[in-house]
């Protein structure tokens, strides 16, 4: 017997990555200042966090996280179903229900626990989950996970999902979509998919990672914007890292489906519970969300003047309105170069490059928050035609 050697494997795939110019980098920073940060000792204007609406230095907010943690200490101690499970859980697990208008919600250490604890309690062998192409990795790695079967539509084809569904009668079936797409900022058609669900006794189950704090009435997402309720999406991710400015998510849904994950969730049973003092601050930054109107109205005039300013500067975006506004570049080399030339000027704007977006689709992936101010747009705009004159003279138009 000749086995593979994992070292071996790794340095190959490791050459290609190179080969690719597809390596992965850390910064580091080392302080942060709203929307400014150190890296490297050189202060940027960041236009790549997903802080959209400024609460993750919120003075309320970062108060109520160093008082919970002087009274309840830095961690919670145990998992929930053991002695993890703290006042300020279950007062924040309320809040978010009541907000969103769902019967329960349950807590999560992360988006990506919530969503594997969500097909793996409820798929089995034998049933399938129909995805959007382009959703979330977290949502394609839990189905393949939790053993059922994966199937993937066109990028917001509600006509492809129904096709899908259609060929896998047997068993049980959900339906997935992100609600905001996080690479390339467009909404999902979430009232035909709820009717292409319904249609083909689908359970729907929408990721509203990117839209909760930003869209719909008192920031309620996508799902509320689209005047629909839990009678339409019996199951919503909410992801506490993004528009709240914390970390960690909540599954929202029917009684009957929440207290199920309660009970058989493997990533739910078998996890230490979030820090409480965290659970506190996320309770106001939950508060500011629902009542602050004027950051969703400042971010969606960013979104506006980024978009009016790239666009008559011959810049090439996608169908977004959200505060994630991609700007594509086309080959790997472009963006690096492009996402290089911002950071020289003073502006930290990741290149994505695949597997994480197609081939052919690399970009920047400009990202808006509250925080910024107009002249920040208006200078990150004006760079970024600037330095793609330059980089164009270097390595040719978009593929």
């Amino acid at each position: 017997m000749t086995r593979t050697d994992l070292h071996d494997r790794i340095l190959a795939q490791r050459q290609q990555r190179i080969a690719l110019g597809r390596q992965r980098t850390r910064r580091t920073v080392t302080r942060r200042d709203g929307v400014r940060v150190e890296v490297n000792g050189r202060w940027l204007t960041e236009f790549s966090s997903n802080d959209y609406l400024g609460l993750a230095q919120q003075f309320e907010v970062t108060n109520a996280l160093q008082d919970a943690a002087a009274r309840e200490g830095a961690g919670a101690g145990a998992s929930h179903l053991v002695s993890g499970h703290h006042a300020s859980h279950e007062a924040l697990e309320r809040d978010i229900a009541d907000w969103l208008g769902y019967p329960r919600a349950l807590l999560f250490g992360s988006g990506f626990l919530a969503n594997l604890a969500v097909q793996q309690a409820l798929l089995e062998d034998g049933d399938v989950c129909v995805q959007d192409r382009l959703n979330h990795a977290s949502l394609l790695d839990a189905t393949r996970l939790a053993g059922a079967k994966l199937r993937r539509y066109p990028h917001l084809d509600p006509e492809g999902a129904l096709r899908q569904l259609k060929l896998q009668p047997e068993g049980a079936a959900m339906l997935v979509t992100d609600g905001v797409f996080s690479m390339d900022g467009d909404t999902a058609p979430l009232r035909s998919l709820s009717l292409v669900a319904r249609m083909q006794q689908a359970l729907f189950f929408v990721d509203d990672a990117h839209g909760v704090g930003v869209r719909g009435p008192e920031g309620r997402g996508s799902v509320a914007e689209a005047r629909m309720g839990v009678a339409d999406v019996p199951l919503q991710l909410v992801t506490l890292g993004k528009a709240l400015g914390g970390y960690g998510a909540v599954v929202v849904g029917e009684e009957t489906l929440i207290q199920h994950l309660t009970e058989t969730a493997r990533p739910y049973i078998y996890t230490t519970a979030m820090p409480p003092a965290l659970a506190a601050a996320t309770r106001v930054a939950v508060k500011h969300a629902r009542r602050d109107q004027w950051r969703r109205e400042k971010l969606q005039s960013l979104v506006n003047r980024f978009r009016g300013g790239a666009q008559r500067a011959g810049l090439q975006l996608m169908a977004s309105d959200s505060p994630i506004q991609p700007v594509l570049c086309g080959s790997d080399a472009t963006a690096l170069a492009l996402s290089a030339a911002l950071d020289s000027a003073g502006y930290l704007v990741p290149a994505i490059r695949p597997p994480t977006v197609p081939d052919g689709k690399a970009r920047l992936r400009v990202t808006l928050s509250a925080l910024h101010s107009l002249q920040d747009v208006d200078g990150l705009v004006t760079t970024l035609a600037r330095s793609w004159d330059a980089v164009q003279r270097v390595h040719g138009a978009v593929a």
